[in-house]
């Protein structure tokens, strides 16, 4: 990992110049009779981890292409530190450091040539083996790139992303595809960078991380932003603490497994319900009052449950109560 000394030169970046990191007006993207990006209006705070979270086809992918200068909007301003693609692009590319959802390196290349090509390419930054270090790639330093696995080939991105030591960091799904344990070392390796006071604006799918990692989040959907606080906040949001989850089947020819969903949201501590293919889902504030009356209202009903689970509310459930939709739906 990185040491203090090369942790505390993001950190001095980082607080130079006054005004957010990152701010977008009025922007906008079409794509043949597709809307992506709708009039989105949003700001990221100098040393912040913001999270972008939505669908796929939310349009988040697309305004963070915007962002990092990889797209052109169709309507609407973008400025990153105080700059814009249009007239200091050169500068801006000094200034930031980009990770892909995927990143193709030529596999013939060894892991210290790779990262002192990127070196090459700006005029400041961390040494070679500084970015093996931070990337805790050491043992494989001498190894052809084709030879790593998933979640060293990962870290080696997100070493590239850093190598010029930038103020304001992208990272685009850094750990999709990854083993759990790879993924606890690039969670360890983004807190530290945060610790440093660096701005990164992270995209992701999975909710454990974005609560894990961010100091506030954006959720995204038709190319708008639904939503938008801190983890917290936005869990909150929903009325309850807990989420039930249950299914049913009668248990005598007069129920037909149909719940009176009047009788349930009556009960004390019962915020909302829903039902998703069958599986009914109740935001609960108290879940000790609300659990036996719920047991109590089915067996009333001649009801037997199927499947019953609980769990603390997430992210997602903000995004299912928001929407209707999951996630990781299409």
């Amino acid at each position: 990992m990185m040491d203090e000394a090369q942790l505390g030169r993001g950190k001095v970046a980082a607080s130079g110049g006054g005004g957010p990191a990152l701010m977008i007006r009025g922007l906008r993207k079409v794509y043949a009779d597709v809307v992506a990006v709708d009039g989105l209006d949003l700001e990221v705070a100098r040393g912040e981890c913001f999270g972008l979270l939505g669908p796929n086809g939310a349009g988040k992918t697309t305004t963070i292409e915007i962002c990092e200068g990889l797209t052109t909007p169709d309507g609407g301003t973008v400025e990153l530190l105080g700059l814009n693609w249009q007239t200091a692009a050169n500068e801006l590319r000094q200034r930031i450091g980009i990770q892909l959802q995927e990143t193709q390196f030529p596999e013939k290349l060894l892991v210290e040539e790779t990262l002192a090509l990127f070196r090459s390419f700006y005029k400041r930054g961390i040494s070679v083996d500084e970015s093996i270090r931070t990337a805790q790639l050491e043992e494989k330093r001498r190894s052809r790139v084709g030879g790593l696995s998933g979640g060293q080939k990962q870290r080696l991105a997100m070493a590239c992303a850093l190598v010029g030591d930038p103020e304001l960091l992208f990272l685009d799904e850094p750990t999709t595809g990854l083993d759990p344990q790879a993924r606890r070392h690039l969670w360890d390796l983004v807190d530290e960078l945060k610790q440093a006071g660096r701005t990164i604006i992270l995209t992701t799918h999975y909710m454990d991380e974005a609560e894990r990692l961010c100091d506030r989040v954006a959720i995204m959907d038709h190319g708008k932003v639904i939503a938008l606080g801190t983890p917290q906040q936005l869990i909150g949001s929903i009325g309850g603490e807990d989420i039930v989850e249950f299914a049913v089947s009668g248990a005598d020819a007069h129920s037909h497994g149909v719940v009176e969903v009047g009788r349930l949201t009556e009960i004390e501590g019962v915020q909302s319900h829903r039902v998703d293919a069958g599986l009914h889902q109740l935001s609960v504030s108290e879940l000790h009052v609300a659990v036996p009356r719920i047991f109590a209202v089915l067996k009333e009903q001649g009801l037997h449950l199927s499947e019953f689970r609980t769990h603390s509310a997430t992210l997602e459930d903000v995004f299912v109560g928001l929407t209707g939709r999951n996630l990781r739906d299409e």
